[in-house]
């Protein structure tokens, strides 16, 4: 159970420095307690005090990190069912599985696909982020540490779904600067295991022939002193990986039974194995509930396109509003004799606009403006996208002095601002572009004709 602002004021100093930035001791607690603030921006606190601390305001699920480098990525750290709660912190993953019990074909052609599956959408790169890499025994030790060497020439994090420690640690060997996950630990196995994956640095993922024996695995790594684990949900059935899904989750955030806290692996590749539109359907319900990873068996752009925008709305935080930087971006070569075009800063309005605009071809300035985040007509309704904040953003950005061309087309739907913008915009001509961002190619090769 997370401490309350008087037990944190309990253990702390009370010097009243002033140096954490807060003016007491007692209003620096309460921002811990609120999560406002990380106890460790008192310089005061022991570490005794700092351990308890951070156990004790740690959230249910614990923060798990895989990869390295640029690849590492966050699992975990939820405090929340349901988004709208508060916000889902750390994204699912996408994973795309391999075998050794493949064909060379097969596989060469999977290795082949992967990567052909990689574009941006309102700024955040969609890939296959990881891959997870099956070991069948009846294909052989050799085929599969080849596998291994070879998936790792993709720069993705690997997950090696392995259950025997013997294979496993050599596996790793391969690849352990890479961090990779390690899937394979069950009731039979998981002290070996364990002390592979302790060795290797690496993540554990734990399995079990149900919830009860998963959660008894999960319990005994624990005693062994293991706690950077993974919870794989299971191949028995959709029902039942479901069921493990939702009440580990649930057990961790609304019981603080912390043996449950740990991110989870689905295995959709199994629980509908061939099946690519079942897949897809599995994906979208364990992106919502509550799947850290989830394997497919392919990812196309048919798959990516419907599921990556998915998990971008379902761990955009909902009291943050999307938004880019404001400023002036050139677009097809533009300088400063370019004409400008000018929208909000909302990013889904920005990468809509500067798309069309882009494929019209047509050199010119896109000026964001700072509204807030907010779109088109909501940022005018607020006051934040109006003649007023317009001239003044003009001004604070120094426009006039940056760019020569005085011609400005503003969005077809505020069209009202043109008169009162030519007076607070002396010697600029304002123009007003259509309403939908796709008839922009047409008006912009038409006025510049």
């Amino acid at each position: 159970m997370a401490l309350k602002g008087l037990d944190i004021f309990k253990l702390s100093p009370k010097k009243n420095c002033k140096e954490c930035g807060s003016p007491t001791c007692m209003a620096f607690s309460m921002k811990v307690a609120q999560g406002a603030v990380s106890v460790d921006a008192c310089p005061y606190f022991s570490e005794d005090a700092k351990a308890q601390l951070n156990e004790a305001t740690a959230p249910p699920m614990k923060t798990i990190k895989v990869g390295a480098g640029d690849s590492e990525m966050v699992l975990g750290g939820e405090t929340v069912l349901f988004r709208h709660e508060k916000t889902f912190v750390n994204k699912t993953r996408y994973a795309v599985s391999l075998c050794n019990c493949m064909d060379d074909a097969a596989i060469e052609a999977k290795l082949a696909e992967i990567p052909k599956v990689d574009y941006e959408r309102i700024g955040e790169r969609m890939f296959v982020e990881m891959v997870y890499v099956n070991y069948c025994a009846d294909a052989g030790k050799e085929k599969y540490l080849d596998l291994v060497k070879k998936a790792e020439g993709l720069g993705r994090v690997l997950i090696l779904g392995c259950t025997d420690p013997d294979v496993a640690k050599e596996a790793l060997e391969l690849v352990k600067a890479g961090k990779p996950v390690l899937n394979g630990a069950n009731a039979s196995n998981y002290e070996a295991m364990s002390a592979v994956a302790t060795a290797a640095g690496v993540v554990l993922g734990v399995q079990g022939a149900d919830a009860n024996e998963l959660y008894d695995t999960v319990a005994a790594l624990e005693k062994l002193g293991n706690k950077n684990l993974l919870i794989d949900c299971g191949v028995n059935s959709v029902k039942e990986a479901y069921a493990i899904a939702v009440q580990f989750r649930k057990a961790a955030i609304k019981d603080s039974d912390r043996t449950c806290g740990y991110p989870s692996i689905v295995r959709v590749d199994q629980l509908a194995k061939g099946n690519a539109h079942l897949q897809a359907a599995l994906v979208s319900l364990f992106t919502m509930k509550y799947g850290s990873i989830v394997v497919l068996e392919q990812m196309t752009y048919a798959e990516a396109l419907p599921l990556y925008g998915l998990r971008q709305n379902v761990f955009t935080d909902p009291q943050k509003p999307m938004k880019v930087e404001p400023g002036i971006y050139p677009l097809n070569g533009a300088d400063e004799n370019s004409i400008c075009v000018t929208t909000v800063d909302f990013a889904l309005t920005y990468f809509v606009v500067s798309g069309e605009l882009e494929r019209s071809g047509v050199p010119l300035n896109l000026i964001i403006n700072d509204a807030g985040g907010l779109s088109v007509l909501t940022s005018w309704a607020a006051g934040k996208f109006s003649a007023g904040s317009i001239a003044k953003f003009f001004q604070e950005q120094d426009i006039e002095g940056k760019l020569k061309s005085r011609k400005l087309i503003i969005p077809g739907k505020v069209a009202v601002l043109k008169g009162e913008l030519e007076a607070k915009l002396p010697g600029w001509e304002i123009i007003i572009a259509p309403k939908e961002a796709v008839q922009l190619v047409k008006f912009m090769k038409d006025i510049t004709a």
